[in-house]
C-alpha cells in the first residue's frame, strides 16, 4: 500500500473517532450558544498571550495566570463548556498519540 493512500486513511478514521465525533459536536453546540462563544474566545485569547509570554521571557505572570485560571473555573461551571473542555482534551490526546507513533517509526533519521 502507498503511504499517501495510508494517510488517507487514517485521516478518514480519524473523522470517524469517537474523539473527533465528540469534539465535533461540542465544538458546534458551543457555537451555537453566542455568549458563551465569546467567554470561550476571550479565556483562549489571555491563554494564548500567556504562553507567548511565557516562551519569550522565561517568566511566568502570576496575575494573567490567576486570572486564566480564573476564567477557566467559570468556565467549566457551564456542562457545555465542561463537555467542549474534555472532547477536546481526548481528541488532542488522540492526535498527540499519533504523532508520537509517527515521530517514533521515523526517530532514526531524525537523529
Amino acid at each position: 500500500m502507498n503511504v499517501y493512500d495510508t494517510a488517507n486513511k487514517l485521516a478518514q478514521e480519524i473523522k470517524q473517532s469517537e474523539e473527533y465525533v465528540n469534539y465535533k459536536m461540542a465544538k458546534q453546540a458551543l457555537n451555537l450558544n453566542t455568549t458563551l462563544k465569546e467567554k470561550m474566545k476571550e479565556f483562549e485569547k489571555e491563554r494564548y498571550e500567556f504562553q507567548i509570554k511565557m516562551m519569550q521571557t522565561g517568566k511566568s505572570d502570576e496575575e494573567k495566570n490567576k486570572k486564566i485560571q480564573n476564567m477557566y473555573v467559570e468556565l467549566i461551571e457551564n456542562e457545555e463548556a465542561k463537555r467542549f473542555f474534555e472532547a477536546e482534551t481526548k481528541f488532542n490526546i488522540l492526535i498527540a498519540d499519533i504523532n508520537k507513533i509517527i515521530g517514533e517509526a521515523i526517530r532514526d533519521v531524525m537523529e
